[in-house]
């Protein structure tokens, strides 16, 4: 069963990011579009903050999604399939599973995405220089630049810059792919 990022662990995450700009609660809500109230209660543990929340908030604060979401790493890290932490898109029927963040001085992040037909998951920019990687696991997938997406099947891989808009959209019931996000 797939479980919801920690909350504490998020919370942490964005107040320490915040702090170490030296940004105001009301600054960070201001840049990342998000409602003060939003930011306050997520800082606070409570809350039930969405994928586009989190971007948006990775974004303005300049450090890769992982770094808000992810906790602490053992040494050796197994997630067995049908775990891990899931967060979802308010826009389509999208999750995103974070398998792997890269150390400090390694810059790469490693997701499962799921989704289903019915919505496109339209994805703002990332932090400058960031690069995405998908390969698709099951399914038929519309993906990459907005202004470009490509229809990828099984087994197909697109590389595009994350740093541009772009999206996701399911185009067959039960889609799959890993998506690796590299930041310079």
């Amino acid at each position: 069963m797939q479980r919801a990022a920690p909350l504490e662990t998020i919370a942490a995450a964005v107040r320490r990011e915040r702090e170490r700009l030296g940004l105001s609660l009301t600054e960070l809500a201001r840049r990342a579009g998000v409602a003060k109230s939003t930011l306050s209660q997520l800082e606070a543990g409570t809350g039930n903050p969405s994928v586009e929340t989190l971007w948006a908030l990775a974004v303005e604060l300049g450090v890769p999604f992982s770094r808000l979401v992810d906790p602490p790493a053992d040494p050796v890290q197994v997630i067995r399939a049908g775990e891990g932490y899931i967060v979802h898109s308010e826009q389509a029927p999208f999750a995103a599973v974070l398998l792997s963040t890269c150390p400090p001085g390694a810059r790469r992040d490693l997701h499962i995405l799921q989704a289903e037909p019915g919505g496109t998951r339209a994805a703002h920019a990332h932090i400058a220089g960031t690069t995405e990687h998908l390969i698709v696991i099951t399914g038929r997938w519309l993906a990459g630049p907005e202004a470009e997406p490509v229809e990828l099947n099984v087994g197909d891989y697109i590389r595009f810059r994350g740093d541009r808009p772009h999206r996701y959209e399911a185009l067959e019931p039960g889609s799959t792919a890993v998506l690796v996000m590299e930041h310079v």
